[in-house]
């Protein structure tokens, strides 16, 4: 091995190290730390701006779905109404005996009909 060539990486290596500890910089170390919290500062404002995007991306979020609810439970109502409406209706009509054969005979009719429909399908 080149002792020259050892020598050279050896004083690369310890660059700016000296006996009894590391050479005293131009900047202090409040200015070092003063560029470190600010450093620090930035990352910190980045993140704060990000989570504040994010935040407002999940309240609009929820009022959408806030909206879509309010919709579908009042479309639930709206079909609530219609179905006891239609209740109402087959109770008058199974009421009567001539109604109850009527009853009878739809209600084959959509039973053969269903059938059909899933053979042929």
């Amino acid at each position: 091995m080149n002792p020259r060539g050892y020598r050279s990486t050896r004083t690369s290596l310890f660059d700016g190290i000296e006996e009894g500890g590391i050479r005293a910089t131009s900047y202090s170390s409040h200015e070092i730390d003063e560029q470190e919290n600010d450093r620090a500062i930035d990352g910190l404002q980045d993140r704060v701006s990000i989570l504040k995007r994010l935040s407002g991306d999940i309240h609009e979020e929820v009022e959408t779905h806030n909206r879509m609810l309010d919709r579908m439970g009042n479309d639930m109502d709206a079909s609530r109404g219609f179905l006891s409406g239609t209740v109402d209706k087959f109770k008058t009509v199974f009421e009567t005996k001539s109604s109850r054969r009527m009853g009878t005979l739809v209600a084959s009719f959509v039973a053969l009909f269903l059938l059909v429909y899933y053979l042929t399908r």
